[in-house]
């Protein structure tokens, strides 16, 4: 089925993309920790060293020996989500999918040279049909952007770190690189969330989705709202210690929480940039040769600092606090000594109070 090319679109009724570039979707923080990722001292020549090593047709040998291979004759309904995922983000290649046997659930997309898409036969149990179109969705996302790239490469690494786990130095070196890897992939997650609501275009269904994930499938116990509050309260609860044992508690996984993947999505369904891609307005493809690596940083950047500023997390809140009154007391300063609103000697009481006391008048009053 890979390569498979399209002749005609689902009978599914949704908005479709085409052209689109995943660069329509891609959350910030995802950009953010690609260029991060890139930077990273020696992992373009690990990467190079690495590429022909992956057992990539080991494991596409693997899932067709122990796995079932979605089609028209088997999980034809998986295959028609499928299907329609890529008509509507405008791939013009269906991707492998198979269906695993796994007690937990979950859904995966990796892959070098062609993506290969897997999900358990927990997933397909847990979610109904439209829950599991975003989770199909959310995996072509990963596909467009070209995620399963580096979550073949993390899934490598990871195995290899436990391997060499003996050696001090290469143990350390690669956990550096699996640690980055996981950053970025947190952060692709997001994306990819987002992706499957454009393909969805329900977004209480990829919110009833996240939540099976959470609690299983007992929605008649659960209420979408009280979820998203567990996110609010994840973030402003606790002291300093609990914002240190977030950070311990994060760095292993390869997945955000599942509440706080369920506020982004919501906040990003809310947003003005939803709103767009839905009317039509979308980077193309065809663009993408020209896009600014500058502003996609900068971009990044304006995000990671405003999500600073607007946390309610004790940590964040507190480097917020301090970078704010850096910079305060850097502007106040630099009025000082050249002069900026008053003399630039003068040494009333007045000027040395803007200067000295915080709650003083940002600039001298004569």
């Amino acid at each position: 089925m890979s390569g498979t090319v399209f002749e005609k679109a689902p009978a599914r009724d949704r908005r479709r993309f085409p052209g689109i570039s995943s660069r329509a979707y891609e959350h910030p923080a995802d950009r953010s920790a690609l260029v991060a990722l890139r930077k990273l001292s020696g992992f373009d020549t690990v990467f190079k060293a690495m590429s022909g090593l992956l057992p990539e047709r080991s494991l596409r040998l693997l899932f067709l020996s122990e796995s079932v291979r979605v089609g028209e004759t088997q999980f034809p309904h998986l295959y028609e989500m499928l299907r329609d995922a890529c008509y509507i983000l405008d791939l013009d290649r269906v991707p492998q999918m198979y269906v695993q046997q796994d007690p937990k659930p979950n859904a995966m997309c990796i892959g070098l040279d062609e993506p290969i898409i897997v999900v358990t036969t927990a997933l397909v149990e847990l979610l109904d049909e439209e829950e599991m179109r975003a989770v199909v969705g959310h995996e072509v996302g990963h596909a467009l952007s070209g995620h399963a790239v580096y979550r073949t490469v993390l899934l490598f690494l990871t195995n290899l770190a436990l391997k060499v786990a003996w050696i001090p130095l290469g143990n350390v070196a690669i956990t550096a690189i699996v640690t980055a890897l996981r950053e970025w992939f947190r952060k692709s997650e997001l994306s990819a969330d987002r992706a499957g609501l454009l393909v969805g275009q329900d977004v209480q269904a990829s919110m009833r989705g996240l939540m099976k994930i959470a609690g299983g499938n007992h929605l008649h116990e659960m209420n979408v709202d009280s979820f998203l509050a567990q996110a609010e309260e994840y973030e402003q609860s606790g002291d300093l210690r609990d914002s240190v044992l977030k950070i311990l508690n994060m760095l292993p996984r390869t997945h955000p929480f599942t509440t706080v993947r369920a506020a982004e999505l919501k906040k990003w369904a809310e947003s003005r940039d939803y709103q767009r891609i839905m009317d039509g307005h979308y980077p193309r493809r065809e663009e993408d040769k020209d896009a600014s690596v500058t502003d996609s940083f900068r971009q990044s950047a304006a995000h990671y600092a405003d999500s600073v500023r607007t946390s309610k997390d004790p940590l964040m809140k507190l480097v917020g606090d301090i970078a704010g009154g850096t910079a305060d007391l850097g502007g106040r300063l630099r009025d000082r000594f050249t002069g900026a609103g008053g003399s630039a000697t003068g040494s009333g009481s007045t000027s040395g109070s803007a200067v000295g006391d915080p709650d003083g008048p940002a600039t001298p009053q004569g």
